[in-house]
C-alpha cells in the first residue's frame, strides 16, 4: 500500500511535483521498514483555483522604501535563517523606560504573496539581554497590508533601553496561511476535555 500525499485535493494540486511523495507501507508495518520517497523536484506550483491550497515554498514578498534612508533592504543574515531583521529607520534615539511601549518604524511596506503572512518575532540576543521583547508576538503581516510595518515593542526589563536608528529590533518570518471553512451549527461533536481549561490539568 502506499499514501499518496495530497490526496483530497483539487487535479490542479495534484499535478503539483511536490506530491509525488509517497509514502510506502510494506506488508509488515514495521517502523523500520517504512521508507520515504523524495519529491522528483523541489519546486512547487501554484493552484489556479485557489492559492490557499499548495504555494511555491519560496515566494517573492515585494519591499518598498516609505521614504529615503541609509539602511539596506531587509535581507537573511545567514544561510538558512528563518528570519530576515528589520531595522529601526528613526531620526534619534529612542529611550524606552522599563515597562514603556513604543511603535518603532522600520521605513518600509511589503507586499506578501495570498497565501502567506508576516510574523514579527523578537530577537532572542536582546530579548535575554535587555529584556526587549514585543507586545503581540509574533505580530502579524496580512497579504493585503500595504501599510508601514512598525514594531511594537516593550521594555519588560529593570533598565532603560535604548533604540538606535539602524538597531536590529525584531525579525520577519514568512510563513504559509491555512484559511479555514467556517461553519455554524447548534451543538459541537462532544470530546474527553470538553470546556476544560487555564491549567485543568494542573502544573
Amino acid at each position: 500500500a502506499a499514501l499518496i500525499l495530497g490526496a483530497g485535493l483539487s487535479p490542479a494540486v495534484q499535478g503539483s511535483p511536490l506530491l509525488s511523495h509517497t509514502i510506502k507501507f510494506p506488508a509488515d508495518p514495521s517502523p523500520a521498514r517504512v521508507r520515504v520517497l523524495p519529491p522528483r523536484q523541489s519546486a512547487c506550483y501554484r493552484a489556479s483555483n485557489s492559492p490557499y491550497e499548495i504555494a511555491t515554498m519560496r515566494p517573492t514578498v515585494k519591499i518598498a522604501r516609505l521614504r529615503k534612508s541609509t539602511l539596506p533592504i531587509p535581507a537573511y543574515q545567514s544561510e538558512h535563517a528563518a528570519g530576515i531583521d528589520l531595522m529601526a529607520d528613526i531620526d534619534a534615539p529612542i529611550e524606552m523606560a522599563p515597562h514603556d511601549r513604543r511603535a518603532v518604524a522600520t521605513g518600509i511596506a511589503v507586499e506578501i504573496p495570498v497565501g502567506y503572512e508576516g510574523q514579527v518575532r523578537p530577537r532572542s540576543g536582546r530579548a535575554l539581554k535587555e529584556g526587549l521583547a514585543l507586545i503581540n508576538s509574533p505580530g502579524t503581516i496580512d497579504a493585503d497590508y500595504r501599510g508601514e510595518v512598525k514594531v511594537l515593542l516593550v521594555n519588560l526589563g529593570g533598565q532603560p533601553i535604548v533604540i538606535k536608528p539602524g538597531d536590529r529590533i525584531a525579525q520577519l518570518v514568512i510563513a504559509p496561511v491555512i484559511r479555514a471553512d467556517l461553519v455554524e451549527v447548534d451543538e459541537l461533536e462532544p470530546s474527553t476535555r470538553g470546556p476544560g481549561g487555564f491549567g485543568h490539568t494542573g502544573r
